[in-house]
């Protein structure tokens, strides 16, 4: 029920955002910051800014989509000033797919990417042939091989990117475990109803259904604040030095801020930046 309401929430805040294109007015108002983001951690990262910014005089207005490929069409469309949502290398396909006249102006936080199970509680527990269920996106395909990759499950190819990495790119998978993608936002749902032996679930959806990355988590990543995979604020392309622009940057990568981020998720599901 939580993720219908999340999802129909999204629904109407993306007709909200389109529905009323002819009316920029937020994004021409140097006082008010226009921003989308998913609903956990980034939202509620934001909500703690908000009264920092509000202290320079902005207006922080945050819209929560759940859907990872509206954010950068708004943004891209001048409907909102920047969104904070999504990792570098989904940033980078995005931009490259669509012709996107994006910037990438901070990275503020990690995610921990972790692979969960109601069939398993350790790798060595899994099947022959065993079912992972793992994200569509293709930005998420190297780091989530080389999560299992790493862990001995399978093996990649030498000179394979691990950023790039896909699934032909698997030379050894002893276990002949199947892989199969869905959209990121049902991860949890096919975690809940128990569709794959493994479910490899982004951070901010894991945090958003409850589940504890550090505890819950079968396998869970690696990392620290030189993670390819930083969170980032995006703008458009020009509007990087606006005044509101840099108030928001600065606000985000403020002390106060990533005391906040370590106080909130002190189990290490998410971690801020350098």
């Amino acid at each position: 029920m939580k993720k219908l309401v999340v999802v129909l929430l999204s629904l109407v805040l993306v007709f909200g955002l389109f529905g009323c294109s002819n009316d920029k007015t937020g994004t021409n108002d140097d006082k008010v910051i226009k921003v989308t983001a998913t609903l956990d951690p980034h939202s509620k990262i934001l909500e703690f800014a908000k009264g920092i910014l509000a202290d320079k005089g902005y207006d922080l207005q945050i819209t929560v989509i759940d859907d990872y490929y509206v954010h950068n069409k708004a943004l891209n469309s001048g409907e909102v000033d920047a969104n904070y949502f999504q990792h570098l290398p989904f940033f980078e396909g995005e931009v490259a797919a669509n012709g996107y006249d994006l910037l990438n102006v901070a990275g503020i936080h990690i995610e921990p990417f972790g692979f969960y199970s109601k069939t398993v509680t350790s790798l060595d527990e899994l099947k022959d042939g065993a079912k992972v269920i793992i994200s569509n996106s293709v930005a998420d395909h190297g780091r989530i091989l080389t999560i299992l990759a790493k862990a001995g499950v399978i093996t990649l190819a030498d000179d394979v990117d691990a950023l790039s990495a896909t699934i032909e790119d698997i030379i050894d998978n002893p276990k002949h475990l199947e892989f199969v993608e869905i959209k990121p936002e049902i991860l949890t749902v096919a975690y809940e109803q128990n569709q794959g032996d493994l479910v490899a679930i982004n951070g901010n959806y894991a945090i958003q259904a409850g589940l504890n990355p550090t505890k819950d988590a079968v396998l869970l990543e690696q990392a620290d604040a030189t993670n390819p995979y930083v969170n980032i604020v995006a703008c458009k392309k020009g509007n990087e030095n606006s005044d509101k622009i840099q108030a928001l940057v600065e606000v985000l990568k403020s002390d106060e801020v990533k005391q906040f981020i370590l106080d909130t998720y002190s189990d290490g599901s998410v971690i801020p930046a350098e």
